[in-house]
């Protein structure tokens, strides 16, 4: 039996998502995601005045957040059609998706514009300036899929799993904000197949997904232990070459560093003196 661990990502293309999800992502490119200038077409400056705001503010944002770490929310629910249109048009979509379970669920979307990014759900409509978005945290770890530990049954083959999940049981309750990551590679590991499917129930599934597409993708997922994600790098044909799990806060994969924001600011600034 071939393990889900070992399979390209899955469920992210349209019409993946069951109801209960309320989510659609894109179908994932295989190739790298550059930044290319894009100038929306606008007639009437003044009908659009709203989303030109809105954009010099979310570039502030992006300045402020670079230097001090403050995080910004701008509403869009109160904008018209055509302002919406600008600022689709404008933010574009960037490398990261993620999906978030949850009352209600969400879908992120990382603009063009890194650490920029758009939340959309049920009664969710905004655009989030931080290097990832809040609920991207506080939800990660609630369980989809409960973390059952140690009391899950050892079948035949299960040789190397337990060690494993006790070393990031002991990293996940000793981890405290501002340490750095503390990753195991199951890429350089002796392990089988039944170890992988062990580790998978005895760490569940936390309430959050994310799909970061550069040279070709990584898929990080939230499990039911608190601090822990499996984090899986894919080549461009989708097969799997590095495998791991790290104790964290965000896989530092998915964040947008300063120097983005810091560019992200700069490249807004450019776009509104181009349509300006």
């Amino acid at each position: 039996m071939v393990s889900a661990f070992h399979l390209p990502p899955t469920g992210f293309g349209p019409g993946s998502q069951t109801l209960e999800d309320e989510l659609a992502f894109m179908p994932l490119p295989s190739g790298m995601r550059t930044y290319e200038a894009h100038l929306p077409e606008v007639g009437d400056l003044t009908a659009v005045e709203p989303a030109l705001k809105t954009l010099a503010d979310i570039a502030a944002a992006c300045a402020i957040c670079a230097e001090t770490g403050q995080t910004a929310d701008f509403d869009l629910t109160g904008l018209s059609a055509e302002c919406r249109k600008l600022l689709a048009e404008t933010l574009g979509q960037g490398e990261v998706a993620m999906k978030l379970r949850g009352k209600p669920a969400v879908m992120v979307q990382e603009s063009v514009f890194a650490g920029v990014w758009a939340l959309a759900g049920a009664g969710v409509d905004r655009v989030e300036v931080a290097p990832v978005p809040g609920l991207s945290i506080s939800r990660a770890f609630t369980p989809h899929r409960p973390a059952l530990g140690v009391a899950v049954p050892q079948g035949p083959g299960v040789v190397n799993a337990p060690s494993i999940l006790a070393e990031l049981l002991d990293k996940s309750a000793s981890w405290a904000a501002g340490d750095d990551p503390y990753v195991i590679n199951l890429t350089l590991l002796p392990h089988t197949e039944e170890d992988l499917i062990w580790l998978d129930t005895a760490l569940g599934e936390g309430a959050v997904t994310i799909l970061s597409r550069g040279y070709g993708n990584c898929r990080i997922t939230a499990t039911g232990q608190r601090q822990v994600w499996r984090v899986q790098y894919y080549n461009s044909t989708d097969a799997l070459i590095l495998d791991t799990f790290e104790v964290t806060a965000m896989p530092e994969v998915a964040l947008a560093a300063r120097e983005d924001l810091e560019d992200s600011a700069g490249r807004i600034r450019e776009v509104l003196e181009a349509i300006r």
